[in-house]
């Protein structure tokens, strides 16, 4: 197999938004707010061209200290958009979720790139930051949902080690689900996007194993911690 992949021209790729503008006009016509669609839209173009640029300027410094605090930024924000689910107590608890994103995230990065992986140099970015968006973002979403669930459960009277036993299960279904999922319903991004690129399919799915294995890790380990941080403390009590 050729390891090419077909560069999409700007006129064909405009074609991709007619069937978002479809979506749009249905949501006009029966009364919808339409106008945070297009907002959404125009957000996500707009980002994805100005990360595209970023990465490209990252890509070619290949400085280990850009990486390294593009990697310190992207941790912090994780942290915060963790808590935007239980925003009463976002700054309480900011900085448990930190150290959960710190220990589940950080270390499964560091598994991945230098044992794993093993590149050189060791903060390779056209490695290091994709991945670390795919271990922080998913251990993000996990950490918010087990965050939603226990203050929940805390504040209906649920005794603590009750309220953290049903949060992790429920930080762990959408990880979960994918691992059921994935190969049968749906051809996860990573492995797509190689296929496409030309790579052997059976190349492929080592990689997509290495990236279904650090996200159920390195989500499962930040929703962990952060639970356990929670359920110590003694103030929770008084929920």
């Amino acid at each position: 197999m050729t390891n090419t992949i077909s560069i999409i021209p700007i006129s064909s790729l405009l074609l991709v938004l007619l069937p978002v503008a479809i979506v749009l006009w249905v949501q006009f016509k029966w009364g919808m707010n339409y106008k945070e669609g297009i907002y959404a839209v125009s957000r996500m173009l707009a980002q994805l061209l100005i990360v595209g640029y970023f990465l490209g300027f990252i890509f070619n410094a290949s400085r280990a200290w850009i990486i390294i605090l593009m990697l310190s930024v992207m941790l912090v924000s994780s942290s915060w958009i963790a808590l935007r689910s239980v925003k009463d107590f976002r700054r309480q608890y900011y900085f448990y979720v930190l150290i959960s994103l710190a220990v589940g995230g950080v270390s499964v990065l560091i598994l991945i790139t230098q044992l794993v992986l093993d590149f050189s140099p060791w903060y390779k970015p056209q490695y290091m930051i994709p991945l670390a968006g795919m271990i922080f973002s998913n251990s993000m979403n996990a950490v918010s949902l087990a965050a939603e669930r226990y203050f929940e459960e805390r504040q209906r009277g649920v005794e603590s080690l009750r309220a953290r036993d049903s949060a992790f299960k429920t930080a762990m279904i959408p990880i979960t689900n994918s691992l059921f999922a994935v190969g049968l319903v749906s051809l996860p991004g990573m492995m797509t996007g190689q296929i496409l690129s030309g790579v052997d399919p059976l190349i492929a799915v080592r990689y997509q194993i290495m990236v279904m294995a650090m996200i159920f890790g390195a989500g499962g380990i930040s929703s962990a911690v952060f639970l356990y941080l929670l359920s110590k403390k003694t103030s929770l009590d008084k929920l």
